[in-house]
């Protein structure tokens, strides 16, 4: 298995990914595959350009892309200390043989390299339990639920917060003026 950044030339190979995403599991994405199937490859092509604080990354079997995740930094001044993962998605035939595991590093690993970024959040399922177990293994913790996060054909889906603070930041608040 090998992890690599995505680029505007695998717009396809993600998009395809992506929506079989969507229709596999609709309760891991707020957005749906009614909403994202009509989107042109040049416009996925410009989401997959990488910019200034967000990469989307994608694991590959042979030339097969298998998995993707996304890393984005938050913009706000105030929240600049602050990264979060979505779009997490690993094809059926892979999971559990790594794909996941490496592409939550990499992402990781993105994350912490830019300045100042003190910390990676996401979002999750609170009945998605693998992949709760595939984060927590990762060194993310649990910090908060909230409840009917979002209404997927009539069912009310809570979502459990996490997150996974630098090892390069004390505990506790971030020093004054960061």
């Amino acid at each position: 298995m090998k992890v690599r950044m995505l680029s505007p030339a695998d717009a396809v190979a993600f998009q395809a990914l992506r929506l079989r995403g969507l229709q596999e599991c609709s309760t891991a994405f707020a957005s749906s595959y009614e909403e994202e199937c009509e989107t042109p490859s040049d416009v996925i092509a410009g989401r997959l350009a990488a910019g200034a604080g967000r990469a989307m990354f994608g694991a590959f079997r042979e030339s097969s892309l298998v998995g993707v995740v996304g890393i984005q930094r938050e913009t706000m001044p105030r929240l600049k200390h602050k990264a979060f993962i979505w779009g997490m998605y690993v094809a059926p035939e892979v999971r559990g043989k790594g794909a996941g595991r490496l592409l939550v590093a990499e992402a990781l690993k993105y994350a912490f390299s830019m300045d100042g970024v003190r910390q990676v959040n996401l979002g999750v399922n609170a009945l998605n339990v693998p992949a709760i177990a595939l984060y927590e293994g990762a060194g993310f913790e649990r910090f908060g639920l909230e409840r009917g996060f979002m209404l997927v054909d009539g069912v009310l889906q809570d979502e459990l917060q996490m997150v996974r603070v630098s090892e390069h930041w004390p505990s506790g608040p971030a020093p004054a003026g960061n």
